[in-house]
């Protein structure tokens, strides 16, 4: 006879022992903790002129978890969601004016977008790789938090300017969900601390609907079940050098972990592929597991067959996208400044000494270059009949890595401090 648990007031590993309609209710909840900040993404990304699919955005959430929880042999329960990380990789593609992007559509360039998403992927591969042949240690030597805590403050910042132009659209109805993301990170208890983003939306969204700001046109069309729309990812070195060094700042919630690493490299790599966003581990499940005390990563899988059942919905889709444009302005007007946040929190956390010449240096370089050559497009040059662009984030990057491994007085040492070496996970705010 199984034993059963009293659910909120011991630890449960193994679900099973609470029946199936309480481990079904279970994985609805973890649905709802990754639901508003996962369909925020395509939402956010479309808005920069690309049509990133929610659809295809949740359906690849859901395999992508699940290929994740078969890398890490079902025992991490984690749940995979769409990373924030990479909106200003997309939006760098988006605003792309030269060479062969010139004459391109957003329709055009996202599976180029893409590309570099797979490669970002994969490049979780190498550094998985790597710490297992020659441990964290000395991979981390190259990337220490004077290196990628400004490049995750330059996310956050190069990112701004779309938050404001979203927002300005109707200011009250931005402040509206600004507030209640607010009053829920601040004065929320339980569940409603862990899932501000999608109570903004929410909230805001039945306010927009009760002074008639929502357009239902497209939901009326639109039927309720349907395929996803995939897009095939294509390759260029110019959109493959945007993505991939935000993959320096989007793996730091691994570090030491080859597996998770892996599974995370091998989710994005196959969502990119076929038309989904980069995926990372979700902090808002991680919260829900803490909440619920049911460990037992069986109710995370639950919640990935959930958005794959969603991700058949056309209907569903224009539901999400029907959201005012001011509400997504007022989110990404937080969501943008805790990315920055998280960039000053890695920088702190971890002590960097900035009175040391080196460190100002690095910092002062990588900023001017994220910013200045942002404000400029990027440097374009030809190799062979190519027309390559690095744009500011990728030469910030660049130059942030290279003086950090040429300049003397490297003094960071990995696993000195387990609360610093955790600070730049961009799924932890």
């Amino acid at each position: 006879m199984k034993k059963k648990h009293n659910l909120g007031n011991e630890a449960v590993y193994d679900a099973r022992t609470l029946g199936l309609p309480r481990m079904l209710v279970l994985g609805l909840q973890h649905l709802f903790a990754m639901f508003g900040a996962t369909v925020l993404v395509p939402i956010l990304v479309s808005g920069y002129g690309l049509p990133l699919s929610i659809q295809t955005t949740l359906l690849f959430a859901g395999i992508g978890t699940l290929l994740f929880h078969v890398c890490t042999k079902f025992k991490v329960p984690a749940f995979l969601g769409s990373s924030f990380a990479f909106l200003g990789g997309f939006q760098a593609v988006a605003n792309l004016d030269s060479g062969k992007f010139a004459a391109m559509t957003g329709e055009e360039k996202l599976p180029y977008a893409l590309g570099g998403v797979v490669v970002a992927g994969l490049l979780y591969l190498v550094l998985a790789l790597l710490f297992k042949l020659v441990g964290a240690k000395k991979v981390m030597r190259f990337f220490p938090p004077i290196v990628t805590g400004p490049i995750i403050i330059l996310i956050g910042l190069n990112l701004s300017g779309t938050a404001v132009t979203n927002a300005s659209t109707c200011w009250w109805l931005a402040l509206v969900a600004i507030a209640i993301i607010i009053v829920a990170n601040i004065w929320g208890k339980g569940m409603i601390k862990i899932i501000p983003i999608l109570l903004g939306v929410v909230g805001a969204y039945i306010v927009a609907l009760i002074f008639h700001q929502v357009d239902f046109t497209e939901v009326a069309s639109a039927n309720f079940v349907g395929l996803q729309k995939f897009v095939i990812a294509k390759f260029d070195v110019t959109s493959i050098l945007v993505m991939a060094p935000i993959a320096i700042a989007a793996m730091m919630e691994h570090i030491g972990l080859h597996r998770t690493l892996l599974g995370d490299g091998l989710a994005t790599a196959f969502a990119g592929m076929f038309g989904g966003p980069a995926n990372t581990t979700y902090g808002e499940n991680t919260g829900v597991l803490a909440l619920s005390r049911v460990y037992d990563p069986r109710v995370i899988r639950l919640a990935a067959l959930y958005a794959i059942i969603l991700s058949f919905s056309p209907k569903f889709d224009a539901l999400v996208n029907s959201i005012p444009t001011a509400i997504v302005g007022g989110v990404s007007f937080v969501l943008y400044g805790m990315i920055s946040a998280v960039g000053v929190r890695n920088v702190v956390e971890n002590k960097v000494d900035l009175t040391k010449s080196r460190n100002l240096i690095i910092a002062a370089v990588i900023f001017v270059c994220g910013l200045g050559f942002a404000s400029t497009g990027g440097i374009t040059f030809t190799v062979g009949s190519a027309d390559i662009t690095l744009t500011g984030l990728a030469i910030a990057a660049l130059a942030g890595v290279i003086l950090n491994a040429i300049l003397p007085g490297n003094d960071y040492e990995f696993g000195k401090s387990v609360e610093g070496d955790a600070s730049a996970d961009l799924g932890s705010y």
